[in-house]
């Protein structure tokens, strides 16, 4: 039996990058109030933005069911393949709790899940370097097993441009919204522990705080896996681009790839926001 990689959306894996290993997505939901829309599927990056501008109400995320999962699951392991599915952290979501209630139900299934405790491409590289794993002809459970190891390990961080979603999405409140974006404070979030922090704050412009972001990268560069680096965006193409350009300069990975991410982590940071990611050598 083959393995069939599942992810949910909030991996922002690009089109090409999920064509090209075969991956199978499902969905989380944004709501603009009673208007219902699937991530990835129903408003692409742009036409969420558009919506983000022209809607009275702010979008709020909900996961996938655990019969939205078991439909898949049947599907999947009805095509006689065994299932691998790598999802966003359990301290973020509900979404990996709702896979695992989903794989209980089917007993008689070859089923690995791996929560990345991380979100966006954190899970994307996750999921690439199973991938390859599964193209070298590795077992079910050798991969999920490796990948468990490798998830913390997973460097994730990004700046974000305005206060506002954060604040709108319950991470601030609204004094601190205000605050920062009168002082023109851009904060540092990073992914510690499967949740986010606030790891640094920058006053000033947006340029300065993104050399903050690429130090933090590279300040021990001999401790970056050689594989792959992902630089990921909400509507911000020409930060990404600068960083992308600058790492590969560097020589650190194969592929540093630039992905844009998707209306449900769009609802939480906002526009403007790019991050870098990274897998870690094992020490």
């Amino acid at each position: 039996m083959s393995i069939k990689i599942v992810t949910d959306s909030t991996a922002d894996l690009s089109p090409e990058l999920l064509r090209r290993y075969s991956i199978e997505v499902i969905p989380l939901s944004v709501n603009f109030g009673d208007q219902v829309y699937l991530d990835g599927k129903d408003l692409t990056p742009q036409e969420f933005l558009e919506k983000v501008k022209t809607s009275s109400v702010f979008p709020k995320t909900a996961q996938p069911s655990p019969a939205d999962f078991l439909e898949l699951f049947r599907r999947i392991a009805a095509e006689g393949h065994e299932i691998l599915y790598i999802g966003i952290s359990s301290d973020l979501s509900g979404t990996f709790a709702s896979a695992s209630l989903a794989a209980q139900e089917l007993s008689g299934v070859p089923i690995e899940l791996v929560d990345s405790r991380n979100l966006s491409m954190g899970i994307g590289l996750l999921v690439l370097h199973g991938a390859e794993m599964v193209q070298k002809g590795m077992a079910l459970k050798e991969v999920a097993e490796r990948l468990r190891t490798m998830a913390p390990r997973i460097k994730t961080s990004f700046i974000v441009e305005s206060l506002d979603f954060l604040y709108k999405g319950g991470r601030l409140s609204r004094t601190q919204a205000i605050i920062g974006n009168v002082l023109q404070i851009h904060p540092r979030i990073e992914v510690v522990g499967g949740k986010l922090i606030m790891a640094e704050k920058f006053r000033g412009s947006k340029a300065k705080a993104n050399n903050r972001l690429l130090e933090w990268a590279t300040e021990e560069k001999e401790l970056i896996d050689d594989r792959w680096i992902s630089v990921t965006h909400c509507h911000d193409h020409d930060s990404a681009a600068s960083l992308a350009e600058r790492l590969r300069e560097m020589n650190l990975a194969q592929e540093v790839v630039i992905t844009e991410a998707g209306a449900v982590i769009s609802s939480h940071c906002g526009p403007g926001t790019v991050g870098i990611l990274f897998l870690q050598k094992e020490s």
